[in-house]
């Protein structure tokens, strides 16, 4: 269980944490391929299928581990990479990426998670955390958090400890006074952990704890995470 007393702040995973990803990726994936066809339509016949999409993101994120941490430079890479290998213009990557980009913005949020943000930024300052490239002001959701920390800014990714440390730093508080909340059992719960954080692991699709530590608080919905908390703050 929580140790309530402890709790001085909030951190939140984005992506399938607040809103289901693999959707907006289709949809923004399908603005890029609509953008492609009538701008470049020799790159958009050669990449489209979500296969060929793939093996071009893999390339390069294998070939560029610079980006490794920068999810928005390896897709904006990916696209002048195949922008190149279709023989159209690669400069076109920048607007094409944009494209990409903006409907990778528009989220569907899960139902619970509107009232889960108003409740916990009602008590908690809240610090959004995430290894993708969601903006949490493009969002819609700016208001709620007090800071925001992305791997592609600070140049590291969950589950490292610093990335975690850095976001209790952001509300000047040590890693034991911030509850860490994601969907990702590795990345967000085990990695919050070993940061020294307390975790709540929010898995809406019941998974098996994969590993050999003790499982964290688990969660179905962030309307029972608010629960949880509500007896201190209630």
């Amino acid at each position: 269980m929580l140790d309530l007393s402890r709790i001085r702040a909030v951190s939140i995973d984005l992506d399938d944490t607040l809103w289901p990803i693999l959707p907006t990726i289709e949809r923004a994936e399908k603005a890029l391929h609509d953008w492609l066809a009538a701008h470049a339509p020799m790159t958009a016949a050669l990449f489209s299928s979500p296969a060929a999409l793939r093996e071009i993101r893999d390339y390069m994120a294998a070939n560029r581990r610079d980006l490794r941490h920068d999810l928005s430079a390896v897709r904006r890479e990916s696209i002048r990479l195949a922008l190149y290998r279709a023989g159209e213009n690669p400069l076109m990557a920048e607007a094409a990426f944009e494209v990409f980009f903006a409907e990778r913005q528009r989220v569907q949020l899960f139902e619970d998670a509107l009232p889960a943000l108003e409740f916990l930024a009602a008590r908690y300052p809240l610090v959004s955390l995430s290894n993708g490239n969601a903006d949490v002001n493009r969002v819609g959701l700016g208001a709620y958090f007090q800071a925001a920390i992305t791997a592609r800014e600070f140049g590291v990714g969950k589950p490292d400890p610093r990335i975690f440390h850095a976001a209790a730093g952001a509300v000047d508080l040590m890693p034991g006074n911030v509850l860490h909340v994601g969907d990702d059992a590795t990345l967000d719960a085990l990695g919050a952990l070993n940061a020294g954080m307390q975790a709540v692991w929010v898995n809406r699709a019941d998974h098996l704890w994969p590993h050999e530590v003790d499982e964290p608080l688990c969660v179905s919905t962030l309307t029972e995470l608010c629960a949880l908390l509500e007896p201190r703050n209630g």
